[in-house]
């Protein structure tokens, strides 16, 4: 279920952290050399302030135009100190860029891994909901005896075939217990939940008006109050954000997961129909998959970006959204690093999340950009394929 689709846009989200802090670590440095040409305000000698900035100046720009050059270019600067502080600039640039490529990778794979918790946390919600209307509906019975009884809609969510065909799952229940899904704390919270934002819905009271709801009626409600309460609600949310530091980036597939959970039970609704889609088929091999494409796409980057200049030379390529260059050079680093993968997977995959994370002409620069950096690189041999990775690549 955490399909490569979702893997990569998890790696997207962290390529970009990453940009801003390389952004942020490239002026660090530069604020590094600024300040050890400061004036020395402890020393007897007269400073020479203009020609301290000009050394100022003149290192940063050696340390702007060196940053991955093996060997620095003195350019027949003789003042040993300018040399001195771009060589201690460039190296804290680069390991500053370091600590946050290392902890980026962490917190990407403990992201991901979260995600199964976090859908199974939202239908246990769902689930829940449709819990406290079954135990009113007993008080109800219980306490009014002698006064009109309860009305089939009033429990239409007590009995909704949906949220009983996942309250009876052991597949459902025995993924909550590996991945540590639990909402015991939140009883009290159910009740003000439902009180406040589900009973209201226009969606809900139009629900309880029906005697037998269909299958189709049933999805219908649990998928509303998924997507209009338990995902749009502050409070709700807040219990989501303290699970998770990432929620912000991890909402969206959060709630796309739990929707998919809610639409396998109707579309496999039959006695031995499944109720959850497979969480992590093969996870190792993905998790493999997640860690290459952040990886190789920070070490080709330098690369990867004077191709795209190349075949946008009529373009600035700093003018050029970061969003775009970020998702350019993944799908370049896939195609030339994952041989089993197709290219048109690759281009389609990234167009698609052009298409929800980039700017509205993203689309078709992209599209057209990777079509022809394809051919280009299939032509040269630095894109080859095997097995399933030359399926429709004629």
């Amino acid at each position: 279920m955490l399909n490569r689709r979702i893997l990569r846009v998890k790696a997207f989200q962290n390529l970009y952290a990453y940009e801003q802090c390389r952004s942020s670590n490239f002026n660090l440095a530069k604020d590094q050399i600024r300040e050890a040409f400061q004036p020395d305000l402890n020393s007897m000698e007269v400073q020479d302030k203009v020609q301290l900035k000009r050394d100022a100046a003149k290192a940063i720009e050696i340390f702007s135009n060196n940053l991955n050059a093996e060997l620095l270019p003195t350019g027949g600067v003789e003042n040993g100190k300018i040399i001195q502080e771009v060589k201690n600039a460039i190296h804290y640039f680069h390991k500053a860029n370091q600590k946050d490529t290392d902890f980026l990778l962490k917190n990407m794979i403990a992201s991901a891994e979260r995600l199964p918790q976090l859908y199974l946390l939202a239908i246990q919600i769902l689930v829940a909901f449709s819990d406290h209307v079954a135990v009113e509906g007993e008080k109800k019975k219980k306490f009014s005896k002698d006064k009109a009884p309860l009305s089939l809609g009033e429990l239409n969510l007590a009995n909704n075939k949906i949220l009983a065909k996942i309250r009876e799952s052991a597949e459902f229940k025995s993924a909550c217990i590996r991945q540590m899904a639990d909402i015991e704390e939140l009883e009290l919270e159910i009740k003000e939940w439902f009180r406040d934002y589900v009973r209201p819905l226009e969606s809900y009271q139009a629900y309880l008006k029906l005697d037998t709801p269909s299958l189709e009626q049933d999805f219908d409600i649990a998928d509303e109050i998924l997507k209009k309460v338990i995902f749009k609600t502050e409070a709700i949310l807040s219990f989501f954000s303290e699970k998770d530091l990432n929620w912000t980036e991890n909402r969206t597939i959060v709630r796309s997961l739990a929707s998919k959970v809610l639409k396998n039970v109707k579309d496999n609704y039959d006695p031995e129909g499944e109720v959850l889609p497979e969480i992590a088929l093969n996870w190792e091999e993905d998790k493999e998959f997640f860690q290459n494409i952040f990886n190789l796409t920070v070490e080709n980057d330098g690369a990867n970006r004077e191709l795209i200049a190349k075949k946008t030379q009529n373009w600035d390529i700093e003018r050029i959204a970061q969003t775009d260059k970020i998702i350019l050079s993944m799908a370049i680093t896939e195609m030339k690093n994952f041989p089993s993968i197709p290219v048109k997977v690759s281009i389609n995959e990234y167009i698609d999340i052009s298409k929800n994370y980039s700017t509205p002409k993203s689309k078709q620069f992209v599209n057209g950009l990777l079509d022809v950096l394809s051919k280009e690189l299939t032509e040269n041999g630095q894109i080859r394929k095997s097995g399933r990775g030359l399926l429709d690549n004629k």
